[in-house]
């Protein structure tokens, strides 16, 4: 037992002496941030960050947070902190309490930009040695950023004993980085440039593109300059492809909300043949709807906000369904084969449901939070997806499919479907067309308030929310086929692709007005849509 704490404290006083060493080793260079101004402090920093010691690190962070003061008294370099009326002192090297001063009694080391990118590059090397992988990473990619030729030494030590594959990788991608730029390229034979050229290249984003696009232009070897070309070549190349298929899921995003919004268009089009001007407004009563379930949920169950969302979906569905079955009774019923008559008040009711939300919420936005779950993103290969997107093209494929079975499946969807094709028939078969009417035009308005419940998610939900909308829906019914649920499908999708496509060169505006001459030219081709529907609408 005596034996063992003999040992115990032979091997404390080691640590202690060494610590003590160690401090010592580092405390000129400590003591020389705080003279000379800002270019001392640099030349400083760059000696404290060559020594290599990881025992620097906390001094570089407090100089970086504005901690590092220098006291008047002594000259002693000191991290201060706000303590009351006072600062508290520390030691920056072994953390000892210096006790409290008051502010005159000492001064700030203050930092430039210059200083700042420096510090960065210094932490960054400093601490590839970390044992956490994720601030080893975080290294790697700032000595990537600063291609810091001073951190060469150790991020080689570094990446020789790096165990993590991703780490790894991110450390080699540095290491390229400052041999491509650095002295070091003249020294480089051409297989270590053919080297970092690909390890380049295999990062496949655009600061690896920006970087070999400089080494590139810049007085390096002929060889240097030629394999650099050819690799920025190769990366544009994978970019363009990574674009593509960004555009191509943004496409599909903004096709999936078009999806959502036309689809209880396209019912009550197709079926009743009603041009309901007043169809945004039910996407904005949904959206309203869910703000009003996440009030409740933040006034009386805080702890369960991220279910908000799933309560607030049959609460939409209710809410807008029901205006919508009111409006049917109240209006629409008395004005069946007068369209333009139809129109004019769908759209006066549209005006009238805008002003009373305003009146009840106010003109301005209101806040609705996304769940934990629909919050973030993930890289996919050279994709960024949001998680809240990749939720509502789920939830607007579920909706169409869990639709088309209720048409196919239930009494009401052959109800609907025989109304749809033939109504006086379907009236002298004991089908009561005036009750299908009604639980459409509901059904219709109640999707159109699951719509409006992604979209919350999404954009500003204020009393405009539908009209941004309105427009697009229509040019998808009309694209796909009045009254066609896999037109409306695939003239969403469509739409939206091409306008993800067309942005880019020629910008929002021009080109949803391209979009609406290509629908223009299309329906004079085919005036019935891209998958015509037999029906009481298109047949009157």
């Amino acid at each position: 037992m005596r034996r063992a704490l003999r040992w115990l404290m032979a091997v404390c006083v080691v640590v202690a002496t060494s610590a003590a060493a160690q401090a010592a080793d580092l405390r000129p260079l400590v003591q020389a941030l705080g003279s000379g101004g800002y270019s001392g402090t640099e030349k400083a920093l760059a000696q404290l960050s060559e020594a290599g010691d990881p025992a620097a690190v906390p001094v570089i962070e407090a100089l970086q947070a504005g901690d590092l003061y220098v006291r008047k008294a002594d000259g002693t370099v000191v991290i201060a902190r706000k303590a009351g009326d006072a600062f508290a002192l520390t030691d920056p090297l072994t953390r000892a309490a210096l006790g409290d001063a008051p502010a005159a009694a000492i001064e700030k080391i203050r930092i430039n930009n210059s200083l700042r990118r420096a510090i960065s590059a210094s932490l960054g090397a400093l601490t590839l040695m970390s044992p956490d992988a994720s601030v080893r990473r975080s290294a790697a990619d700032a000595v990537f950023k600063s291609r810091d030729a001073s951190a060469l030494e150790t991020l080689s030590a570094a990446i020789a004993k790096e165990q993590d594959k991703g780490v790894r990788a991110a450390m080699e991608q540095a290491r390229a980085a400052i041999l491509l730029t650095g002295e070091a390229a003249s020294k480089m034979t051409d297989a270590d440039i053919q080297s970092a050229t690909d390890t380049l290249t295999a990062r496949g984003d655009r600061d690896a593109l920006v970087l070999l696009n400089m080494v590139a232009g810049s007085g390096a070897s002929d060889v240097t300059k030629k394999l650099a070309a050819a690799a920025v070549s190769t990366l544009e190349q994978k970019l363009a492809f990574w674009a593509a298929l960004q555009n191509l899921w943004y496409g599909l995003s903004l096709g999936s909300v078009l999806l959502l919004a036309a689809i209880g268009l396209a019912v009550t089009f197709g079926v009743m043949g009603v041009i309901n001007m007043a169809h945004g407004e039910m996407v904005m009563i949904g959206a309203y709807t869910t703000f009003l379930v996440q009030e409740f949920f933040r006034a009386h169950a805080p702890g369960l906000f991220d279910l908000s969302i799933l309560v607030a979906l049959p609460a939409a569905f209710l809410v807008s369904g029901g205006v919508g079955i009111v409006i049917e009774r109240s209006v629409i019923r008395w004005l069946y084969g007068r369209p333009l008559e139809t129109l004019l008040a769908t759209w006066g009711l549209s005006l009238a449901l805008q002003q009373a939300v305003r009146s009840i919420f106010g003109p301005t936005n209101r806040e609705v939070g996304a769940p934990s779950w629909m919050s973030g993103a993930f890289e996919l290969g050279g994709l960024t997806i949001t998680y809240g997107r990749l939720w509502i093209v789920i939830f607007a494929f579920t909706v169409f499919a869990a639709l088309l079975v209720a048409l196919k499946r239930t009494w009401f969807g052959l109800s609907i479907r025989a109304v749809t094709q033939n109504r006086p028939m379907a009236n002298a078969m004991g089908i009561r067309t005036a009750r299908v009417d009604a639980l459409t035009f509901g059904l219709g308005s109640g999707i159109a308030g699951l719509a409006g419940v992604a979209l919350s998610q999404i954009d500003n939900v204020s009393p405009n929310l539908g009209q941004g909308y309105i427009l697009d829906s229509f040019m998808v019914v009309v694209f796909g086929g009045v009254g066609n649920l896999w037109g409306t499908l695939v003239g969403a999708l469509t739409l939206g692709t091409m306008n993800k496509f067309l942005e880019p060169y020629a910008g929002a505006v021009l080109g949803k007005i391209l979009v609406l001459i290509f629908i223009i030219l299309f329906i004079q081709r085919r005036p019935r849509g891209l998958f015509a529907l037999k029906g009481r609408a298109v047949e009157a």
